[in-house]
């Protein structure tokens, strides 16, 4: 869930160079261009590398260079990529891209992406198996286990992701909410271990039909941020965990190439098609995430479709079961212990917002040569009635590309949610505190959705609406650096996103540095303002009030890939 209480597509990981079949498979970092990339092959060992031993130089001694002993071919890949934008290419590699496609618009390094985000799908057209720059499927290629993966187009990788920040705030936990992904302030914290098992379908090719599947697995302070209500969610609505694991993505997909450009079919959970950011650290510019990110849909389960109409042209729809809800929990119900106006039966829906069907249908439409893309959508829409995060998001990303070295990102929602009870109003007090709602305490102690603060305090619910606008400005001077500026608006009126009815602005500028493409850091500065009341250093889940409205930030990560 996004409360704040709480490709490569913004949604997955992969990357960028060209390669061969072999031993194992390295390749670039987390992106969404995914091109195979460069593998050492046993013919290497044949190979005279005295004279020059550099991969860089001499693919043939790539294999040479990694010696036989998975740690030492560990350490050795590392060193190798060390100070470089992207592992040594196979100059003998199939094409990562069809010959016909439009051009790819960045790379990565130095951006999260290759492509311009689009979740919910592996990229169409720009994708081909085992293209993951993973040190780890490098280490392991000459074992058994490392072949077997390698032979069937799986691939093992990750990162690690500590991160630290310095706040004005001074309340611990809980004191720099609504800043996301840094929610205890002057802190060294563990954001996140994560790890992927999965096998992408190759999208470049149009002969044939071809399946691809994900496991991900992550545990740190993040996981607050990616809990569905019923999928281990107890860590965070009953314990309130400092730390905590899920699974955001588990899901698999069919490619079919003969439908208009290629059709994918996904089915499982998924993160949300919209938005700039995603939740897993290298897909993002910078180390927290906007507000307007932070308190929108997450994840969905169910089955989302992608055609590619034209090259340019793409059409995504799908049903799912709502956001940040598992199939279970459709048609669940729970006792009422407290029969009232808003909920008079003996039971109500356990989740009223895990709902089937619940639709999301988005446009994705490039031109000028990828320099300019947008992607209208609506996502999570059903009744609209008070859920976990029954968001129903209407909105457009758009970006723009100035030259090889400027571009600029910018997204714009609405979302809401209809019968928010009344924090305004005596009687839903009494409700709420009795077990008279499904999110009552009795049922959630923690992190449970908020109420609506509405205008009228004479009505028992309303509609709580949201309004958000951010904006990246990013200037990359070389390959292994980017800054981003980040101004941001986002309209909580009825306080349901937040738990404070006000609006915010603020303004971030961070910096992302890549030591080589297994090695990024994000440091970064920001403002904070909530303009019509206090809204920071507070801990809801104890009860303390926050009693500050503005909020000086610096903070950072490093993301070490493996």
């Amino acid at each position: 869930m996004k409360k704040l209480l709480l490709a490569c597509t913004a949604a997955w990981v992969g990357c960028a160079a060209p390669a061969s079949r072999g031993l194992a498979q390295a390749v670039a970092p987390p992106a969404v261009n995914l091109v195979p990339a460069p593998v050492p092959t046993a013919a290497a060992a044949s190979v005279d590398c005295s004279k020059n031993p550099d991969p860089y130089k001499n693919y043939s001694c790539l294999d040479a260079y990694l010696g036989t002993d998975v740690g030492e071919r560990l350490v050795n890949y590392y060193k190798l990529e060390w100070g470089q934008s992207g592992p040594p290419s196979d100059p003998s590699a199939q094409a990562g891209r069809r010959s016909d496609w439009p051009s790819t618009p960045e790379t990565t390094p130095p951006m999260p992406f290759t492509e311009w985000p689009y979740g919910g799908t592996t990229p169409i057209g720009v994708t081909r198996p085992g293209s993951v720059d993973s040190p780890l499927m490098v280490a392991i290629a000459n074992t058994s286990i490392g072949k077997f993966l390698t032979e069937n187009d799986f691939q093992i990788y990750g990162w690690l992701d500590p991160g630290m920040n310095i706040s004005s705030n001074t309340q611990r936990p809980a004191g720099n909410a609504p800043i996301a992904y840094a929610y205890t302030p002057n802190t060294v914290q563990l954001d996140q271990a994560v790890v992927y098992l999965d096998r992408f379908p190759d999208t470049v090719q149009t002969d044939h039909i071809d399946w691809g599947m994900r496991l991900s697995a992550i545990f740190g302070e993040n996981y607050r941020y990616t809990t569905a209500y019923g999928v281990y969610s107890y860590q965070l609505l009953k314990h309130n965990n400092q730390n905590g694991y899920d699974f955001p993505m588990v899901y698999g997909e069919v490619f079919i190439p003969y439908v208009f450009q290629g059709l994918m079919i996904r089915v499982g959970r998924y993160i949300s098609l919209p938005d700039i950011e995603a939740q897993l650290a290298p897909n993002n510019y910078m180390y927290t995430h906007s507000l307007t990110y932070a308190v929108d849909n997450y994840t969905n389960t169910g089955i989302m479709t992608t055609t590619a109409l034209t090259k340019q042209l793409f059409l995504q729809a799908g049903v799912s079961v709502g956001t940040e809800a598992p199939p279970w929990h459709v048609g669940e119900t729970e006792a009422n212990p407290y029969p009232n106006p808003l909920y008079p039966g003996r039971t109500f829906l356990k989740d009223p917002g895990a709902q089937f069907p619940t639709y999301t249908v988005c446009v994705r439409y490039s031109w000028n040569d990828e320099h300019d893309n947008i992607q209208p959508c609506m996502n999570g829409v059903n009744n609209g009635r008070w859920g976990y995060n029954n968001l129903q998001w209407y909105g457009f990303t758009y970006y723009h590309k100035f030259n090889d070295h400027w571009h600029i990102d910018f997204e714009f929602y609405d979302e809401s949610q209809r019968g928010v009870p009344n924090a305004n109003n005596s009687e839903v007090q009494t409700i709420y505190a009795n077990g008279g709602t499904p999110f009552s305490p009795q049922f959630l102690p923690f992190n449970a959705p908020n109420l609506a603060h509405c205008k009228n305090a004479l009505v028992l619910s309303c509609t709580a609406t949201g309004l958000g606008v951010t904006s990246y400005l990013n200037y990359s001077p070389d390959p292994l650096n980017n800054f981003s500026f980040r101004p941001e608006y986002y309209a909580d009126d009825q306080g349901q996103r937040m738990g404070t009815p006000t609006d915010y602005y603020e303004f971030s500028f961070g910096w992302q540095h890549w030591l080589s493409p297994q090695f990024e850091m994000r440091p970064e500065i920001g403002y904070y303002r909530s303009i019509d009341g206090v809204a920071f250093n507070g801990n809801p889940t104890h009860g303390i009030a926050p009693n500050k409205n503005h909020t000086y930030f610096a903070g950072g990560d490093i993301i070490m890939h493996f």
